[in-house]
């Protein structure tokens, strides 16, 4: 078995043992797991089990291809990286160890809005493919300034988070005592200690250079330090929200709308309706409501009702390139990934991150291969055959 080598990783699992290897249990259950009872985390992946793929045989697929287009551009396989607001704490300057993985990869990286690293400086010192995500926070001016910085600084897209209306209830950090701000208790310091090499060499690091990661993102008077009582974060839900707040978002941003969090053909008419030039299906990763469907499972009536007016794409759970292909037979354009890009920066920053897209591009390849496919075009619902799974009950 590999040693920690991210070279020596077959698959995304493995990036996943040597990330939970490197970090403390409280960050790597953060990062790794769901809400509640997770019965959403784990219908998620069951729900790609549900879904088999018909072979074609004797097809010369020696020239094909994994290229795509999205919103005018080429890229070199159809999955992007999905916003995600901890890689500064995985590995040291870690959004941009992954914004350089995806540059690499010819891929659209999100810059989250709680990044530890500003969209400004992703921008600046790496490049590429760049969407900014946003959270409408409770003054929502404040959303709206994030909102001028991006389209400032060149990003191609605004990814705008609509599934979180209040904060999520994942009982595990309190029991590994984990929070934000963060506080030392008996509980996360005993995991820090555990895992040496982390503390070296990212937070002696940050405190050697930076001091303790700030997100970058949030307003000067609200950058605190993760060890400070946080302003910040009770502002950053609104339970108020509505569709008049796209519209307004649409006045202001001049480049691709994309509206995350859609679940229903209702909610994807609505988004089209008010201005939206793609939505990603979505459920969080199955990190905000418990007894949310499997995107893969709502993706279907979603392209029919919106497929033809405006870009479908789709994230949450996405392990193998063959859980890409069939979201793309469905008729996804493209798929976000984000735990596992970000196990990736855990073990090993950029190359980590490089390893595991690298999967997807060679999974991806293998699959329409077995499809007799050559491109990406030509996958479609024939090669979709659905197998029901027994129910097996939870246990606790």
């Amino acid at each position: 078995m590999f040693k920690g080598n991210v070279e020596e990783a077959l698959n995304v699992h493995d990036l996943r043992r040597m990330a939970k290897r490197r970090l403390p249990k409280w960050l790597f259950e953060f990062v790794d797991r769901g809400t509640e009872d997770e019965l959403a985390l784990r219908n998620n992946r069951a729900a790609f089990e549900r879904v088999k793929l018909k072979t074609q045989v004797l097809m010369d697929v020696s020239k094909r291809s994994t290229a795509v287009t999205l919103f005018g551009k080429q890229h070199d396989m159809p999955v992007g990286v999905a916003p995600t607001g901890a890689a500064g704490m995985l590995y040291y300057k870690g959004e941009l160890e992954l914004a350089r993985a995806a540059k690499a990869a010819n891929v659209p990286f999100t810059v989250a809005t709680a990044s530890q690293t500003s969209l400004e400086d992703v921008a600046r010192i790496v490049g590429g493919t760049l969407w900014f995500q946003l959270y409408m926070w409770s003054d929502i001016r404040m959303s709206h300034v994030l909102v001028e910085r991006a389209r400032n600084a060149g990003y191609d897209a605004l990814v705008v988070t609509v599934d979180g209306p209040v904060n999520t209830n994942r009982e595990y950090n309190i029991r590994n005592g984990f929070s934000i701000p963060f506080r030392y208790n008996r509980r996360n310091i005993a995991g820090v200690l555990a895992r040496p090499g982390w503390l070296t060499s990212v937070i002696f690091r940050y405190l050697l250079t930076t001091g303790m990661p700030r997100r970058e993102n949030y307003p000067s008077d609200l950058k605190e330090r993760f060890t400070q009582v946080s302003a910040a974060e009770r502002k950053t839900k609104n339970d108020a929200l509505t569709w008049a707040d796209l519209d307004r978002l649409r006045e202001m941003w001049p480049g691709k709308l994309i509206v995350k969090g859609i679940l229903t053909p209702h909610d994807a008419e609505l988004a089209v309706a008010h201005g939206a030039d793609g939505i990603i299906v979505s459920n969080h990763g199955g990190r905000n409501f418990d007894s949310s469907m499997a995107p893969i499972e709502a993706l279907s009536p979603i392209v029919d009702a919106v497929g033809e007016r405006t870009t479908v794409i789709v994230d949450s759970s996405f392990r193998r390139g063959s859980d890409v292909v069939k979201a793309l037979a469905i008729g996804a354009k493209f798929v976000m990934v984000g735990r596992p890009t970000l196990w990736g920066t855990a073990a090993g920053g950029c190359a980590g991150a490089t390893r595991a897209l690298k999967f997807y591009h060679d999974e991806i390849s293998r699959t329409i291969a077995y499809l007799g496919c050559r491109s990406i075009e030509e996958l479609n619902r024939d090669f979709l055959q659905y197998v029901p799974t027994p129910h097996s009950p939870s246990t606790m």
